[in-house]
């Protein structure tokens, strides 16, 4: 029987070589602390559990996926690989977990050929030729991005980049991405240099006004305000996401109370940063 520990390192192994296209020791050395003997002997053991899955490759200095790779591991959808980039826990030790649910929500279809490329492209600060398609504009449009991070906007992944046609930092759905990305050449843009990125803002709430100063208290004591307000810092592009994720009305104020819960007081200090949802 697998311990805890070396199911979490082959769930690592998979997860590694199926998004970002390989695996080698010192991915798990880095990840686990563990020694070098330890690390190859669980790439040794994964490959005897699943023989069609990796191959070594020495010019790779690791092991890559096989066109036969079968996920045992993963679940294969992107968010599971986005989160643990995100550093929030994709496993958990069966032993303390309490009895919990989640919500079905629908996934969004992202290819691990897209994701392995883009994460190339942002690790080597490289530029990359992508097709793109939105709601405003189904057909496929090519353009040429260089990625600086990856964004978690609720229910969607994001990928802030500099879009050379746009000439300007953008957001890019991952779900739109078609085809394979193709990796250019280096570059000297980064996120430094992505004014939306570097400059942070405070977003100040406050329970609505209309209702009874007890709802008020309740809503007061969910979000730990002080002094009746809820300061929450952001990067000012992503200032948007935070808003819809609060669920905080700005366009249409809600005629019940009840349903618009909270407001934005420093609407105006904000609004140079929001921008209108046309994708």
């Amino acid at each position: 029987m697998l311990s805890i520990n070396q199911d979490k390192r082959l769930w690592f192994i998979e997860l590694i070589a199926w998004w970002e296209g390989r695996i080698s020791a010192s991915h798990l050395i880095r990840q686990f602390s563990i020694s070098r003997t330890q690390a190859q002997k669980d790439i040794l053991y994964y490959q005897q559990l699943l023989p069609g899955n990796l191959l070594y490759h020495a010019s790779y200095k690791g092991f890559l996926p096989q066109a036969a790779f079968q996920q045992a591991y993963i679940s294969g959808d992107v968010v599971e690989y986005l989160n643990w980039i995100s550093h929030q826990d994709a496993i958990t030790d069966v032993s303390t977990a309490l009895p919990y649910t989640t919500l079905s929500l629908p996934k969004r279809q992202v290819s691990a050929e897209i994701i392995r490329v883009l994460v190339t492209a942002i690790r080597q600060k490289r530029r990359v030729e992508v097709d793109y398609v939105s709601v405003s504009n189904p057909d496929r449009q090519g353009r040429i991005i260089v990625p600086h991070h990856f964004v978690s906007a609720g229910l969607r992944w994001h990928l802030r980049a500099y879009c050379e046609k746009s000439k300007g930092f953008r957001d890019f759905v991952l779900s739109r991405f078609r085809g394979v990305p193709e990796l250019l050449d280096k570059t000297n843009i980064s996120a430094e240099q992505d004014p939306g990125w570097t400059t942070k803002l405070y977003l100040e709430f406050q329970p609505d006004l209309r209702l009874t100063p007890a709802q008020q208290d309740v809503l007061a004591h969910d979000y730990q305000m002080q002094n009746g307000k809820l300061l929450l810092q952001t990067r000012a592009c992503l200032a948007q996401y935070v808003l819809q994720e609060m669920q905080v009305n700005i366009r249409d104020i809600d005629i019940s109370p009840e349903a618009q819960q909270l407001v934005l007081v420093n609407l105006n200090a904000i609004k140079p940063w929001l921008f209108e949802d046309k994708s």
